[in-house]
């Protein structure tokens, strides 16, 4: 368990001024990131993948024209609504054990995380400013930034959550 008083700005500080965290909450959290990004491009790619199959069999094969924007579509909602819930987190984030957060430490609401991943799928046409993360001393992306968002290791508890949030 660490403290998350780091979380706690003034509304004067901008979203790019770095989170006062412990060392505990961002350890580790740039390989997690990675491996999370792998197990949720597999996550996505099979609904995607199933979306487009029932797809196909409903339209009598006319959606085979539609496979190329179905991808990226699918892969909005799905940041958006799983990091915007309740666990702050898509699947391949929680087997990581990371959440997104605001700066000053709330959730993300859906139009944070939605235009996140829009700057995040963005961000893969200029591979060069994955860089900035390791110049951050919060390992915050170029997206992160943008988006207003911080990643961090999960606690087992935060102040006003109570264990019955916790259900998996």
């Amino acid at each position: 368990m660490f403290d998350t008083s780091g979380f706690r700005r003034s509304m004067a500080q901008p979203i790019f001024a770095p989170a006062d965290l412990p060392r505990a909450a961002l350890a580790g959290v740039r390989t997690r990131r990675m491996l999370a990004l792998c197990l949720d491009f597999i996550i996505v790619s099979l609904m995607a993948f199933l979306l487009w199959l029932v797809l196909l069999v409903v339209t009598l094969g006319l959606s085979i024209f539609i496979l190329p924007p179905l991808f990226p579509l699918v892969a909005f909602f799905y940041n958006g609504l799983s990091v915007s819930g309740w666990r702050m987190a898509t699947p391949g984030m929680r087997m990581m054990d990371l959440q997104m957060r605001l700066m000053d430490g709330g959730r993300v609401p859906f139009l944070n995380a939605a235009v996140h991943a829009v700057l995040f799928y963005i961000s893969w046409m200029f591979p060069v400013v994955f860089l900035v993360s390791l110049l951050t001393s919060d390992k915050r992306c170029l997206h992160d930034i943008l988006a207003g968002v911080i990643v961090i290791r999960r606690p087992y508890l935060f102040p006003n959550e109570s264990l019955l949030n916790e259900s998996f």
